[in-house]
């Protein structure tokens, strides 16, 4: 298996050149690696989570709401021959990676999916976390904070999609809401860490601007 990981390496790699540095291949590879080191602790089949950590921003709603990306990913499983019941295994873990709101739950019906989208609220949290949280809202223009702002605590997908609040809200509205809602122990031992040092981030941030 491992040449159909190469191929769609390759492939991926190609897809994700020129991206904002949020969701660029290295936040891809970074996913790949924490779901892989997840599931040798919690288990999982290796080649799933592999394969759905590498496609899981295929078909991102951040970045092709047109729907141009739509099919993508089981065209390319259908193309390097998978059967159909490996592709839909690989693509059940993709669907469940995305976070879509805080009143939104969000549970896997794998393993495999559950390492995955550990990994991936992972890389949202800790130092890269807020960076790439950074990167992502100068990418749309968006401002580092506006003074009465209030979070909202999305209650549907729809909703959250349609958010375009300031970066600072998005840690309220998402990142902080990350800790809780970690499925596997092997992650939330990293999350906790991760929490902390956002905490403390956001505390001296806050200082730092009411000076």
């Amino acid at each position: 298996m491992k040449h159909l990981v190469d191929k769609t390496e390759k492939m991926v790699r190609e897809r994700m050149s020129g991206m904002e540095g949020s969701h660029d291949y290295e936040h891809i590879d970074r996913v790949r690696k924490m779901a892989l080191f997840l599931a040798a602790r919690e288990g999982g089949d290796p080649f799933i989570v592999e394969m759905a950590a590498l496609l899981h921003d295929l078909e991102d709603w951040k970045y092709s709401g047109d729907g141009k990306e739509k099919g993508i990913t089981r065209e390319w499983l259908r193309r390097v021959g998978l059967s159909e019941d490996l592709a839909m295994k690989i693509t059940r873990a993709i669907q469940e990676v995305s976070y879509k709101g805080a009143g939104v739950p969000t549970p896997c019906s794998s393993i495999e999916g559950s390492v995955v989208q550990d990994a991936d609220r992972l890389d949202a949290m800790g130092a890269i976390g807020i960076a790439r949280a950074f990167a992502y809202g100068g990418s749309k223009g968006r401002p580092l904070y506006e003074p009465q702002e209030t979070p909202e605590l999305h209650s549907t997908f729809e909703s959250y999609k349609a958010n375009k609040g300031s970066t600072l809200n998005h840690f309220h509205e998402k990142l902080l809401l990350l800790k809780d809602r970690i499925n596997t122990a092997a992650a939330l031992e990293i999350a906790e860490e991760r929490h902390r040092f956002m905490l403390e981030f956001i505390e001296k941030f806050n200082q730092e601007r009411e000076l």
